[in-house]
């Protein structure tokens, strides 16, 4: 592979840009809806993302049928094969476990390594259709009559605000670090934050955040990718089931295998 045809490597779906049109990108984040959208928006030429365990409602891969009328070629790489929110080790580790029909017709089949993925993505030649606008959402949702906070529900951590300092946030996204930067755990320091595990996969990389919360002071728990569907905070909340608390938030009374939305409600009381 030239350096001309390498994949643009983003640890984020958030990180493509406008300028990414007509590139091939490998991106860290899960396979889900939104994820979907931002390559329709950008006009890429191909896209490799992470399975995330494929979860509830098959929400890990959802962007692979979602492209699919745009004839944008799609794969995602098995979340036990390279560590999610890390576009390198996807690039270098990553093994493919599924792709849409358009990435099927450049070449690419469950099994083959995400180096070569990329490169054979090179040949794909979209046809954007007009799409509908999808935006990812916020929601204060109070868990009980006479809740006097609520709970911050975010499709995406990315839209967390600064406002959010000493609240209880309940995000769609995964429980990766961003690039593995601890520093990227979480953008504010909320009271308690709540993720999906995206089936753990390579390294733990699902639960990377936990530790790092806890060291700066943040109740954090990641909840079942089986149990909600990834992307979709208000799924978090109300389907969740808690895979794993860090040391703070199981002190709090968050236990594995209760539902989050129960164990919010007593934490919030």
């Amino acid at each position: 592979m030239t350096t001309e045809s390498m994949p643009v490597l983003l640890d984020s779906i958030n990180y493509l840009l406008p300028e990414h049109a007509g590139r091939v990108v490998v991106a860290g984040s899960h396979g889900g809806l939104y994820c979907a959208f931002k390559c329709l928006s950008c006009r890429v030429r191909g896209v490799i993302l992470n399975d995330a365990g494929v979860g509830r409602e098959a929400a890990g891969i959802a962007s692979l049928d979602a492209c699919e009328p745009h004839r944008l070629s799609v794969a995602a790489v098995d979340y036990r094969t390279a560590r999610i929110g890390d576009a390198h080790d996807m690039f270098e580790r990553g093994i493919i476990s599924f792709c849409n029909a358009s990435a099927q017709t450049v070449g690419i089949r469950p099994g083959m390594a995400c180096r070569k993925a990329a490169e054979l993505l090179e040949s794909g030649a979209p046809d954007f259709q007009v799409m509908e606008a999808m935006h990812e959402y916020r929601h204060d949702v109070f868990l009980f009559d006479t809740a006097k906070e609520a709970v911050v529900c975010l499709d995406s951590a990315s839209l967390i605000q600064p406002d959010d300092v000493g609240r209880v946030v309940v995000t769609g996204s995964h429980g990766g670090l961003i690039g593995g930067n601890p520093a990227k755990a979480a953008n504010v320091a909320a009271r308690f934050l709540a993720f999906n595990d995206a089936g753990f996969g390579m390294d733990d990389a699902g639960a990377g955040r936990l530790i790092p919360l806890a060291e700066r002071g943040i109740a954090a728990v990641v909840v079942d990718c089986a149990s909600a569907r990834i992307g979709d905070g208000l799924s978090t909340l109300h389907n969740g089931i808690i895979s794993r608390a860090n040391a703070l938030a199981g002190k709090a009374g968050f236990k594995e295998g209760e539902p989050l939305e129960d164990c919010l409600r007593g934490y919030m009381q």
